[in-house]
């Protein structure tokens, strides 16, 4: 892991290749054949086989797989070099450290550690290290999925999207995503006169879109609960405080539901989202000199959509409520899709709940809808039981690390989440 952090794969440009040409070389030394296929200069996946019969049975194999590209960081706020694999205090810091690259690595030693016992599979296992997760996959899982879908094809898998969460210093249950919300890109754009700055106008574009957005900002999509988060919050009641546990009851009741969804907004910006559609505005764009009055001013809002949730109804609504004719709404390719949930009665999810509950005792595991996106959704689209599945016990400071500065992942938790994840995969792929 700390090898793979000191190699920078900051997307963009990603440059995943060297990433994976690095697990190609470990693979290699166990005796175990990887292949890499390159999209573009620089950027590609790898894919490692373990098979389980001359005749394969893609229906069956079990992929397990992880992204190898991170996003930027702030190197002046951090502790750290981001992309030295400095080991502090017991925990491991860098860039990827939980978000990704730690899940590849645990599937990398996991693969490995099949290959060395020589243990007999009752299916394939597929390891699959890919790039560009984090701006939208199409230099990632898409080309994987569309170009070389022969090489990964299989009926269950196992990414990044879950959490072993830990509160009070044990682990308080187990979140395991079947589904996840939707992303979309939408561009917030005033047009006015332009002109020089020492004749100001009221048409001004710059102090339109600024209004635009902090109307934006405030608003609250309605609360909608699914299958997925009905039973998320009715499975974490039992074991959250008795103020929370009584709020997450409520939400089924007609007379107290309202107030129910407000309290636990305020209580954790996860559980908001996870509630209702949500509008995050993220960028502006606007001017050319501080003298010249532009004629456009460009905003971006991030939207994440409930499963099954259409974009249009939410646009209206945005319309609606900024109320101004100089500002108009443009939507950006790449949006993601609705992919099917996947099942909670699968042999798959059956392994996980039955492991999780030898390894983490008293612990539920509670089916989770993530509120980003994963490399999951084309999986699922191709009718793959994918489960989120971040294998490693984390507190909910240090699972607000990804993306953020200082990340980090707890040498012992490292450790716990492999050995967790090996149980998973070998309760389910062993020969019995």
């Amino acid at each position: 892991l700390q090898d793979l952090i000191r190699i920078n794969t900051t997307n963009p440009p990603g440059n995943e290749l060297p990433a994976a040409k690095y697990l190609a070389g470990v693979l290699d030394r166990e005796g175990i054949h990887s292949a890499i296929y390159e999209n573009t200069p620089g950027r590609g996946f790898l894919v490692a086989r373990l098979s389980s019969s001359p005749v394969p049975d893609p229906s069956r194999a079990l992929l397990l797989l992880g992204h190898l590209d991170v996003v930027g960081v702030d190197r002046k706020k951090w502790n750290v070099d981001p992309f030295g694999g400095v080991i502090q205090g017991g925990y491991l810091y860098g860039r990827g450290a939980i978000d990704d690259k730690s899940m590849t690595i645990a599937n990398l030693a996991v693969f490995v550690a099949l290959k060395r016992s020589g243990v007999r599979l009752n299916r394939d296992v597929i390891l699959l290290a890919e790039g560009d997760e984090e701006s939208g996959g199409t230099a990632g899982m898409t080309f994987a999925v569309d170009k070389h879908w022969d090489k990964i094809a299989a009926g269950y898998a196992l990414n990044e999207g879950g959490r072993v969460v830990v509160k009070g210093g044990k682990v308080q249950y187990v979140g395991v995503q079947t589904s996840e919300k939707v992303m979309v890109n939408v561009d917030v754009i005033a047009t006015g006169t332009s002109g020089h700055s020492s004749l100001p106008r009221k048409d001004n574009a710059v102090a339109h879109l600024a209004a635009a957005i902090a109307k934006i900002a405030t608003y609250e999509a309605p609360v909608q609960m699914n299958s997925v988060t009905r039973a998320y919050f009715e499975g974490l009641a039992p074991v959250e405080d008795e103020d929370t546990g009584k709020w997450m009851r409520a939400l089924e009741s007609p007379d107290r539901a309202d107030h129910a969804a407000r309290w636990i907004s305020n209580a954790s910006p996860v559980w908001n989202a996870m509630l209702r559609d949500t509008v995050a505005p993220t960028m502006l764009e606007a001017g050319i000199r501080q003298n010249v009055v532009p004629s456009e001013a460009r905003g971006v809002l991030n939207i994440r959509l409930l499963p099954g949730n259409m974009l249009d109804p939410l646009l209206a609504k945005l319309g609606q409520l900024v109320n101004d004719r100089q500002i108009r709404f443009q939507v950006e390719p790449g949006a993601g899709e609705p992919a099917p949930s996947s099942s909670l009665t699968s042999d798959l999810y059956s392994s996980i709940t039955r492991v999780a509950g030898r390894e983490f005792p008293g612990a539920p595991v509670l089916p989770q809808m993530s509120t980003g996106a994963t490399d999951s959704a084309p999986l699922r689209m191709r009718n793959v039981q994918a489960y989120g599945l971040l294998p490693f016990p984390l507190t909910e400071d240090d699972l607000l690390r990804r993306h953020s500065d200082n990340e980090r992942i707890p040498l012992d938790s490292f450790r716990k989440g492999i050995e967790f994840l090996y149980e998973i995969v070998s309760d389910f792929a062993l020969a019995k």
